[in-house]
């Protein structure tokens, strides 16, 4: 048991740290532009979900966005209406980080690792050292996340885990309270969902079929909790803004609650949709093989 929760507690800090070293990088790359656009959104709603996709595309926090956002409502900067256009944005665009993880590049973490340590410590010019230090944190990013792999593989054996992850099947609030209460913790949904798609690729032998330890009718609650949970960030970046600012991150809450609704009230058609646009099993793909895809494309 304590190798497990040290080994999930360091797995999770290097995946934090591999994440905030690569959005450090690319915004070393991007330079001031990332806040010149943002403070230069207009009052089209679309074109502010489109800056808010990428935006945090690149930053690889929708924390980061959204406080970033509360900060320039409350200098005046941006409007309220701006800012929802943005928040609504920023909530797609964390969701590349979960795509990335289901690529399972977890092979190549190391060469990775490596690569980006020689152009960030070697290179001679600071973009190619800011170029180095995103493939350096993609890498440890990876390396987080096997670590996380390797110690939660015993879970899969686990008749108590199992009882557990039953459980959350039949009740899906608690899924949903579970996956909100881990990001407010841990402050990264994009952190959460990684363990969540490492948890749910451990294989369960059932018969002679090979099922994923947590199936995606059980991970899609955990994973809408974990989209409210990270609203906790721009709350309490709040706290001491002008009522304007206050609204901006209610609003990053408020959308992701009534996405949590919809989705829930909807939520046999949301599964089967999931799965239409998704890989499922077939002769030699197992469901523990695609299931990371499947939450990624879920989120």
């Amino acid at each position: 048991m304590r190798e497990l929760i040290f080994g999930v507690l360091g797995g999770l800090a290097l995946f934090i740290y591999g994440m905030t070293l690569m959005g450090d990088g690319l915004k070393k790359v991007a330079g001031e532009r990332l806040r010149r656009i943002l403070e230069a959104v207009t009052r089209n709603p679309l074109i502010g979900v489109l800056v808010g996709a990428a935006v945090t595309a690149i930053l690889q926090s929708s924390s980061a966005t959204t406080v970033m956002v509360v900060g320039f409502v409350n200098a005046g900067l941006m409007n309220l209406t701006q800012a929802i256009g943005v928040i609504m944005g920023a909530n797609i665009g964390t969701t590349v980080t979960a795509q990335m993880i289901a690529f399972k590049i977890g092979d190549y973490a190391y060469p990775i690792a490596a690569l980006g340590f020689v152009l960030y410590f070697f290179g001679r010019r600071r973009q190619l050292r800011s170029t180095g230090q995103v493939v350096l944190g993609f890498g440890i990013l990876f390396i987080g996340l096997n670590i996380m792999s390797h110690v939660l593989k015993p879970l899969a054996a686990s008749a108590v885990f199992q009882h557990w992850i039953t459980t959350l099947g039949h009740h899906r609030l608690l899924g949903v309270l579970v996956g909100m209460v881990m990001t407010m913790v841990v402050q990264s949904s994009s952190a959460t969902i990684g363990v969540l798609q490492s948890l749910a690729s451990q294989p369960v032998a059932v018969g002679e079929t090979v099922r994923a330890l947590i199936p995606l009718p059980i991970a899609v609650p955990i994973l809408l909790g974990d989209n409210i949970g990270t609203t906790i960030t721009a709350l309490l970046a709040s706290i001491g803004a002008n009522r304007a600012a206050k609204r901006a991150a209610v609003s990053h809450t408020l959308f992701n609650i009534f996405g949590t609704v919809i989705c829930l009230l909807a939520f046999p058609l949301f599964i089967r949709f999931v799965y239409l646009v998704s890989p499922h099993p077939h002769l030699h793909v197992t469901e523990a093989d695609v299931i990371s895809r499947q939450i990624a494309n879920a989120h």
